[in-house]
Formats: structure tokens, C-alpha cells, sequence
């Protein structure tokens, strides 16, 4: 089946727009001739950024108002709206950002989306290696975040305990076991 002509777009109306994301509405068609509405949240792409050394991981952690609790997460984030770049410069520029951190290898894991169903919006993920300390350059929003190294078993027992949330996080993780079979 041609995934093009599963639902088609009939109309669309921006309902709201910021600097960071847009929401739209659309009329669409299904195949059955069907019409309905889907919401749609447009987002730029982002990076993720797994700092691995010593057979463990450099987290960050924030509170995430949507959500309501601070999280334990790979730094990640997307370019300001007035820049542009490729994910591999956005990787760098987040982990120097928000641990002070720069690689001097960065290995690009895959491309995964969010919220498929109703966010347009992906992730590049890196894995990120010979590392070297820096100071971090947070931005405002980020000003409670803290840092920490954490083992591989420390890590998958925080995705247990729920200390670790982002689905981002926990699917590039899986991006790099598949990366770690193969090499």
C-alpha cells in the first residue's frame, strides 16, 4: 500500500506557533473515503548525545515541567529557531552545553522518531567518545540541571527504578547495543 494514499490531507489551519513548535489542524481523507481531523505538533529535529567512557555514561538531569519531576536523561536538545546546522555540529554543540563535555569521536548511531502519531519531529542520535572536560554553557531554562557519570548497570537499573523516563534516552540506548553487536 502506498502510504501517501492511506490518509490524504484535505485542509490545514495553523491553531498556534511559537519559537520553539507550531500546532496544526487538518481535514483529512482515509482510504475509505472517511473524514476526520488530526492534530498535528511540528517540532524541528534534535540531537541526542550518548558521552560513554569507562563502560558507562555521562547523564544530565532537569526538571521537565510537562511532566511535572526532575528525569534523568543523554544530552539532547534542538537549534534555537535563528540557527542552523548539521546534527552532528547540534550533538556538539548540546554536549559542550550542557556538560562541558567535547568528543573527539562522534559516532552517528541512527535516526528515530518521537511520538510518531502526533509529533513531527526526530531525533539524530551519537555515540560520543574520547572525551575531554569543559565547562558546561546552559542556557536559562537549563540552570537546575546537574550532571553525573553513571555505569552501564547503574544506568539500566535507573531505566527500572524510573529514574530515567525519556523515551528518547532509552531508544537511543538500543540504538547503541545494536551498535555495540556489530563492532
Amino acid at each position: 500500500m502506498n502510504d501517501e494514499q492511506a490518509i490524504r490531507q484535505v485542509s490545514s489551519r495553523l491553531v498556534y506557533r511559537n519559537q520553539w513548535m507550531s500546532l496544526r489542524e487538518d481535514e483529512i481523507e482515509r482510504l475509505d473515503g472517511v473524514r476526520g481531523i488530526y492534530a498535528v505538533i511540528d517540532k524541528p529535529d534534535f540531537a541526542l548525545v550518548i558521552p560513554a567512557e569507562r563502560d558507562g555514561f555521562h547523564l544530565v538531569e532537569e526538571y521537565r515541567y510537562p511532566v511535572g519531576r526532575r528525569s534523568w536523561s543523554f544530552p539532547q536538545g534542538a537549534f534555537p529557531a535563528d540557527e542552523d546546522g548539521s546534527p552532528e555540529e547540534l550533538a556538539r554543540l548540546e554536549l559542550a552545553q550542557e556538560t562541558g563535555l567535547r568528543a573527539a569521536t562522534m559516532t552517528p548511531l541512527g535516526f528515530l522518531n518521537s511520538a510518531h502519531g502526533t509529533i513531527r519531529q526526530g531525533f539524530h542520535a551519537f555515540l560520543a567518545e574520547d572525551l575531554e572536560q569543559g565547562e558546561p554553557d546552559r542556557e536559562p531554562e537549563e540552570q537546575d540541571m546537574c550532571q553525573r557519570f553513571v555505569t552501564r548497570a547503574e544506568f539500566r537499573q535507573m531505566i527500572r527504578d524510573g529514574a530515567i523516563t525519556d523515551d528518547s534516552t532509552v531508544a537511543a540506548y538500543t540504538l547503541l547495543m545494536l551498535h555495540d553487536q556489530q563492532h
